[in-house]
């Protein structure tokens, strides 16, 4: 019995993938994602109340910081409140990471 030859096209198969198979992946459960989610809600909005409550005075008007005013303009670029946020957050992202 002959059988046919298959083609090019026949064997060439595209699966889609369902937003539903995506979220039953393993690389991060809907568990774990919300409660990444809300752990990082609550910290931002408790670092905003900190901030809002005078807390963090300091921040922004560190020596390293540029500010220019003249007239009714300004310019203001926190080189310094920068470096020092960027070291934060690495320090505790490698901290999660571990």
């Amino acid at each position: 019995m002959l059988r046919p030859i298959p083609r090019p096209q026949d064997k060439i198969r595209f699966d889609r993938v369902s937003p539903s198979r995506l979220l039953r992946a393993k690389v991060l459960g809907m568990p774990d994602l919300g409660k990444l989610l809300v752990v990082m809600g609550g910290a931002i909005v408790l670092i905003g109340a900190l901030l809002w409550s005078g807390w963090g005075g300091w921040l922004g008007r560190l020596p390293g910081d540029i500010r220019i005013e003249r007239g009714h303009s300004g310019f203001y670029f926190p080189i310094a409140t920068c470096i020092i946020i960027s070291i934060l957050l690495s320090v505790i992202v490698s901290f999660f990471r571990r």
